[in-house]
């Protein structure tokens, strides 16, 4: 629960952060109307390494500060109750020339992912961080990350298949660049069901890293 923020001066502390813009890890936040809209950029966070909201900051960095106090508590209903699995959140308030910035620090999901969205109709959908928008996450991602919430993050029962060597090889000849799911399953020579478990049990065992746009789903190596 969010109890006593008290505003601490913040001209040190929050330009430097506005400079920065919106990007893959903070997201300015000023009219803050709608629960459900507020979670999309919390599970996006959390899905991805973690990130910031600064409230009471407009989309141009100009510092008008929160409209209400009872904003910040918008943002905890976002979390607790539109966020599965719920997520909790870090608050400060910051006070700039008479204003009031809230910074919301959202932590990583780890295997704690995929968080998703309560959306009307009780539909259920996770989002992901991609410079400074939020996207529907690949449906590939949320099928790797549920994955490996069920296995609670121990790998050491799966075993590296031909298909997994395989998916490997083609990802280390593709480099940084990575590979989408139909060059693996072209370049494996498999099936593409083949392809997304070998993918998928990969992930688990941490041999390789993802990322999407949306609608490209892209496997990379792990650094």
């Amino acid at each position: 629960m969010i109890k006593d923020l008290r505003p601490r001066r913040g001209k040190e502390i929050l330009p430097p952060m506005i400079e920065e813009g919106e990007h893959e890890h903070q997201d300015f936040k000023f009219a803050i109307s709608d629960a459900r809209k507020i979670a999309r950029s919390i599970s996006a966070f959390a899905n991805n390494d973690g990130g910031r909201l600064l409230v009471g900051v407009k989309d141009n960095g100009v510092i008008a500060g929160v409209r209400s106090d009872e904003d910040i508590y918008v943002v905890e209903q976002a979390a607790e109750m539109y966020c599965v699995p719920p997520q909790e959140i870090d608050v400060r308030a910051y006070q700039v020339e008479g204003n009031v910035v809230y910074q919301v620090d959202i932590h990583p999901a780890g295997i704690g992912k995929p968080v998703q969205v309560v959306e009307e109709g009780n539909r259920r959908r996770a989002y992901y961080r991609v410079a400074d928008e939020n996207i529907s996450a690949h449906s590939l991602m949320v099928k790797a990350w549920m994955a490996q919430r069920k296995a609670l993050g121990n790998a050491s029962g799966i075993l590296i298949t031909e298909a997994e060597q395989r998916l490997l090889a083609v990802v280390g000849e593709c480099g940084d660049e990575g590979a989408s799911l139909n060059e693996l399953h072209t370049m494996m020579r498999v099936s593409r069901a083949t392809a997304e478990r070998a993918l998928i049990n990969a992930y688990m065992m941490g041999l390789i890293d993802f990322a999407s746009n949306g609608n490209e789903f892209t496997a990379l190596p792990r650094n």
